[in-house]
């Protein structure tokens, strides 16, 4: 079992209904989690930029050959001439 803070309160405080947050304290609680995140550097952006775009093109490109190739095959089996 675990000790952290979530855990602690029992399951019958579920009856108390429960206060709404002001709206400064939510953009306080907003801004302190804000304060929290870790931004990229700009090498790492330009990094996930091009590693992005990258599997971008590859998968635009596997889908167009798929494409390409399953309208080459439903020509071929749905052409209608028989060769005669």
């Amino acid at each position: 079992m675990s000790d952290s803070n979530a855990v602690r309160g029992s399951r019958d405080d579920r009856s108390e209904p429960h206060k709404r947050t002001s709206i400064p304290t939510f953009y306080r609680q907003v801004v302190a989690e804000l304060r929290k995140v870790v931004y990229p550097t700009q090498e790492q952006l330009i990094t996930y930029f091009i590693v992005v775009m990258v599997f971008v093109l590859v998968m635009m490109a596997l889908i167009a050959g798929l494409d390409l190739g399953f309208g080459k095959l439903a020509f071929a089996v749905f052409d209608g001439s028989d060769g005669v």
